[in-house]
């Protein structure tokens, strides 16, 4: 794999550049504050960071969003978070909403991906509820990773005002997390989008970070061939192959919604 890690310099360049691109995406915007919301894990954890140096403590609402396929260590972590920042947060069941869904149209019951999804439009759906209420912004907690391979619900966790941790590799996020002190059982703990029970990102992708990360870098952003690619990180061409087809099908997902082009 190749050595993505920042130097102290460059991530001090880039705490200072997401930071200036918050307070001017607020700015723009006319807004009070931001809105996120709190998972525990390591993404939304280095974003509420970011949030309270950009627009200070006050400013920042956390939204913590339980349900039944949430893992009680993720919960508890979400609200340290808060406690620690000192951020306003609330704690909202998304269960009792999710079961309404289900009674309206019983037939998802037991799908776990179309429930999953759900659950990721629905923290979607609170959080903007609270961001209009108080004239804020969402903020999004996706990291360049996830959006180059569709790794995320559509009008889900994507649909937000901006992602400030957008332009970081996987590993580049919880190295930037280290540099700004987050908390080493933070930083390092398994990525998961709790979408159904004991789902966990890397077995949802069929490939770890490391080298999803790696991939990307020099073959998707990079200007490496496949073969190239597989010479020297020294993987299978059928991987970087997988990983150029989930970033061209979900294509879609990083862009607004098609429409004809006009007649005349």
């Amino acid at each position: 794999m190749i050595d993505l890690r920042l130097s102290d310099a460059e991530l001090d360049q880039q705490r200072d550049h997401i930071v200036e691109f918050i307070r001017q995406q607020v700015d723009a915007a006319g807004a009070e504050g931001v809105v996120l919301g709190l998972s525990g894990g390591i993404d939304s954890t280095l974003t509420a960071r970011l949030l309270v140096e950009a627009v200070g403590v006050e400013n920042v609402h956390g939204l913590v969003l339980p349900g039944t396929v949430s893992s009680d260590e993720n919960m508890s972590d979400a609200e340290r978070v808060a406690q620690n920042l000192e951020i306003g947060y609330d704690v909202i069941e998304l269960e009792p909403i999710i079961d309404s869904l289900l009674a309206a149209y019983p037939d998802a019951e037991g799908d776990h991906e179309a429930v999953g999804n759900a659950r990721a439009r629905l923290r979607a759906l609170l959080n903007y509820l609270v961001a209009n209420h108080e004239r804020r912004l969402v903020v999004g907690t996706g990291n360049r990773s996830e959006a180059a391979v569709g790794y995320f619900t559509k009008y889900g966790d994507g649909a937000v005002d901006c992602h400030p941790i957008g332009n970081l590799y996987k590993a580049q996020v919880r190295q930037l997390a280290r540099h700004m002190g987050v908390a080493e059982d933070l930083v390092s703990k398994t990525a998961t989008a709790e979408l159904w029970a004991d789902q966990t990102d890397e077995d949802e992708l069929g490939i770890s970070y490391e080298t999803l990360d790696s991939i990307l870098a020099t073959h998707i952003d990079g200007p490496l061939s496949v073969a190239a690619t597989c010479r020297l990180l020294e993987v299978d061409e059928e991987t970087v192959k997988k990983v150029r087809g989930m970033y061209e099908r979900s294509e879609h997902k990083r862009q607004a919604p098609p429409a004809p082009k006009p007649l005349n």
